[in-house]
């Protein structure tokens, strides 16, 4: 049997947007764009990726984005199928709380929530916002509030006393329906354990399809011993082309706008990340510009000046979806994309990757076809030739 495979994008809340690597994140102060985060742009973004067929928006978290749940309810209302991936934070919101506001999210916008859960990679971060936990209490607390919120959703009355919450006769008035699927990732055991017993998507930052498989195989035995199955996928950005030679050129463009000092500044503050991910992606791109394409097509180039997601799929549409296959080879189902600028990126990609894909069988545009007749003015009729 075909895998369906599903695709998303990805809304620029974290510094905005621009023609060149929007550096940052991840305990490194974020820099300037040419395109700040507004409604109104975030709003064709989101539109677009509607149109060309991706199945929700992942929208960043942390203290140098714009607050995942209040964008993404402003841009709800701009856009009529597009689901959107928001931050879902254990320990900076109470579990009743949170199960509550995932609830209104989800029946009014017509079941159009997915949950990220972001547990905290970066203890100085955390703190920020008044957590001190370090990181292994921080994926404990998660198991926890999953738990509870899990409980919520079923319209269970929940009395529970735990190392890190404590509720009693907790019931929701209004249940979500259906349960917003949870999406999680996490490159530690601790993070791998909480996934296989807790989440239904896992998703893991571009590496090479070998490194990607061996992560795979860890958690399906740990959710094997859980009795569960999960879905997984896959964070990458795309430089998406009619042919190889322009994709690569673009790379170039975009690493020539990257300067020595630049890297150094935000290697350097990198390096002090608690994330195991983080550590990986740090490890692809070594702090240099030489030897980025670190497999056929997946450049490492993004990661040398951005926090978070640093590999990109960079080729023509055939060879991007020659490697997009390679991951699905070893269990990739899902997609989060993204590339810069926004807006520009996800057409590239959309009419040029997603076509390709559907030829395939491998993808399929999730919205209802639209049956048309052509009208030809003042033409005559197809067959005779007689004007009508």
């Amino acid at each position: 049997m075909m895998t369906e495979l599903k695709f998303h994008w990805f809304l620029p809340t974290n510094g905005g947007d621009g023609h060149h690597i929007v550096g940052g994140g991840h305990g490194v102060a974020v820099e300037s764009s040419g395109r700040p985060a507004t409604v109104p742009y975030l709003g064709q973004v989101a539109r677009s990726a509607e149109q060309l067929g991706f199945e929700a928006a992942l929208t960043p978290t942390g203290a140098w984005c714009e607050d995942a749940w209040v964008t993404t309810a402003m841009l709800s209302s701009v856009s009529e199928r597009l689901k959107f991936l928001v931050a879902f934070r254990p320990g900076l919101i109470a579990p009743f709380l949170a199960a509550q506001m995932a609830g209104s999210f989800q029946n009014l916008s017509g079941g159009r929530l997915l949950l990220n859960v972001v547990t905290g990679g970066e203890s100085h971060e955390q703190r920020m916002y008044g957590d001190f936990l370090d990181k292994d209490g921080r994926y404990e607390r998660c198991g926890e509030f999953l738990d509870l919120v899990r409980a919520l959703w079923r319209g269970e009355r929940v009395d529970y006393r735990g190392r890190h919450y404590q509720v009693k006769g907790a019931v929701l008035a209004q249940v979500p329906d259906p349960a917003p699927r949870i999406y999680f990732g996490g490159s530690s055991q601790a993070a791998l354990t909480v996934a296989a017993k807790s989440v239904d998507v896992y998703l893991t930052w571009g590496e090479p399809p070998a490194a990607v498989a061996e992560k795979i195989r860890r958690l399906r035995v740990l959710a094997d011993q859980q009795g569960r199955e999960l879905t997984y996928g896959i964070r990458l950005h795309a430089i998406a082309r009619d042919t190889s030679q322009e994709a690569w050129a673009q790379a170039d463009r975009l690493l020539a706008g990257i300067s020595e000092d630049q890297i150094r500044r935000v290697q350097d503050g990198l390096q002090n990340s608690e994330s195991e991910g983080q550590k990986r992606m740090l490890a692809l791109n070594r702090g240099t510009k030489n030897e980025l394409e670190v497999y056929p097509n997946l450049w490492a180039g993004v990661g040398l000046v951005r926090g978070g997601a640093g590999t990109a799929l960079v080729g023509s549409h055939q060879e991007i979806a020659d490697l997009i296959e390679e991951y699905v080879s070893v269990g990739i189902s899902e997609f989060v994309m993204s590339g810069y600028p926004h807006l520009e990126e996800a057409y590239r990609f959309g009419e040029g990757v997603l076509p390709e894909l559907s030829r395939r069988g491998l993808w399929h545009h999730p919205a209802p076809a639209l049956h048309t007749t052509v009208a030809i003015p003042f033409g005559g009729n197809l067959l005779t030739g007689v004007p009508s």
